[in-house]
């Protein structure tokens, strides 16, 4: 079951893949729009890897404050995430992006990539740390669910 991350902005769409089991998130690609609200051929564009990848489950970005609050990002991710359960059909989890850019600039900066390479690929990483961040935590919880708790089995 392949699993996809996406990671919403104002005019792109980073998008990232899971292994067939789950495990490991893979940067996709960025889909680009002219403006903010022409959404018609990303959402096609989200459909058609969906139906190549075979996508069960879709992750999507949600951009709260660094104190918890929510803004208009927040709004605009909603509005998107319903978007997209209607014309896919599939369950769309928000899951919590705080800090995932700063964490992606970060991880290509430490690879070397110069500012404009950086800025070229950023939401394309993001989504890769918001997809893996969610298997994370869904691998961590079944763990627990079994008894795990980090140091062995109870």
């Amino acid at each position: 079951m392949r699993i996809m991350g996406l990671d919403f902005g104002s005019k792109t769409v980073g998008v990232a893949l899971s292994d067939p089991l789950g495990i490991t998130a893979q940067g996709l690609e960025i889909v680009r729009r002219k403006s903010e609200n022409k959404l018609r051929r990303t959402l096609a564009r989200i459909e058609e890897l969906i139906r190549v990848y075979e996508v069960e489950e879709l992750v999507l970005g949600y951009p709260k404050n660094m104190n918890g609050t929510e803004g208009i990002r927040c709004e605009k991710t909603k509005e998107f995430k319903e978007l997209l359960e209607k014309r896919t059909g599939l369950t769309v989890t928000l899951w919590d992006e705080r800090l995932t850019t700063v964490a992606a600039d970060r991880a290509m900066m430490e690879a070397g990539l110069g500012r404009l390479e950086r800025k070229e690929h950023v939401d394309e990483i993001a989504a890769v740390f918001i997809l893996q961040g969610y298997m994370d935590a869904r691998a961590m919880k079944g763990m627990e669910s079994e008894g795990f708790h980090g140091k062995g089995r109870i």
